[in-house]
């Protein structure tokens, strides 16, 4: 084959970025179907499942549409929280002395054993869900927000500092750009897992009929194996959506940098 074929292509467009994934999403459906023709009380088969979400296409939006809403606004607030209190920690070490240990057991703490207090604290409304999905977020964006802020160059730093540069300009001019790189690998991380925090949100606190993580608990307890399975696709598929806009706003905003390169190629 032509060493050079493909070059001008775009990357996705490339045999070698499509075929790798797509002949193990085969093998993968091949394992799945043969499993499940044998042991159907343990899995539908794939053509069921699609069938679930071909006849009830609204049914599955709606539920997905309350479940990337809880995600994305836990998220924001998450990461929001997280990032602000990392520029707080670059600045002054004794506050992350103090509050780097708590944010660890926070970490460590698991979010279902804490969920039904944040219940009774906050109500039976979406507040709870925000909260719980802010908190699995919180941790990864935190940690690495810190070190991107610290990742600046000297030379760099003693250039501005012999400038008489302000802590908020060291921020703006240095530290914030430095960090983006990071910023944006944390995203890529928590975004996918704001999706994990709302659906356990949802097993959790109750108090919404919406939702695909309510969804699964319902047919769950109905033995309704092709609805948990579809409602389990979307997740996915939700999941890989946030994934690749992170990935693309990285190539498009931080075109200055090499991670926008590595970041369109992943």
């Amino acid at each position: 084959m032509n060493e050079h074929a493909g070059r001008g292509w775009p990357t996705w467009a490339r045999p070698g970025v499509w075929v790798p994934p797509l002949v193990a999403f085969a093998v993968l459906a091949g394992a799945w179907q043969l499993y499940a023709v044998h042991n159907p009380t343990v899995i539908p088969k794939i053509q069921q499942v699609v069938s679930q979400l071909v006849d009830r296409p609204y049914f599955f939006f709606r539920n997905a549409l309350t479940t990337i809403q809880e995600a994305v606004v836990g998220a924001a607030f998450g990461m929001g929280m997280a990032f602000l209190l990392a520029v707080l920690m670059s600045f002054v070490r004794i506050v992350e002395r103090a509050v780097l240990p708590l944010a660890v057991i926070l970490n460590v703490t698991p979010v279902i054993a804490v969920a039904p207090a944040l219940v009774v604290a906050f109500g039976f409304g979406m507040t709870p869900k925000y909260v719980i999905t802010a908190v699995v977020v919180f941790f990864p964006f935190l940690i690495n927000a810190l070190i991107g802020l610290r990742s600046i160059d000297p030379l760099s730093l003693d250039v501005l500092t012999t400038l008489h540069a302000s802590r908020t300009e060291v921020l703006w001019r240095l530290r914030l750009p430095s960090s983006l790189p990071f910023l944006f690998a944390a995203a890529r991380i928590c975004m996918p897992l704001s999706v994990i925090g709302a659906v356990v949100a949802e097993f959790v606190a109750a108090g919404r009929t919406n939702g695909l993580g309510t969804l699964i608990v319902t047919a769950a307890s109905l033995g309704d194996l092709k609805t948990i399975y579809a409602a389990v696709a979307v997740l996915a598929v939700t999941g890989i959506v946030f994934f690749l806009v992170v990935v693309i706003l990285q190539a498009k905003l931080l075109t200055w940098h090499s991670s926008a390169a590595t970041a369109a190629n992943a």
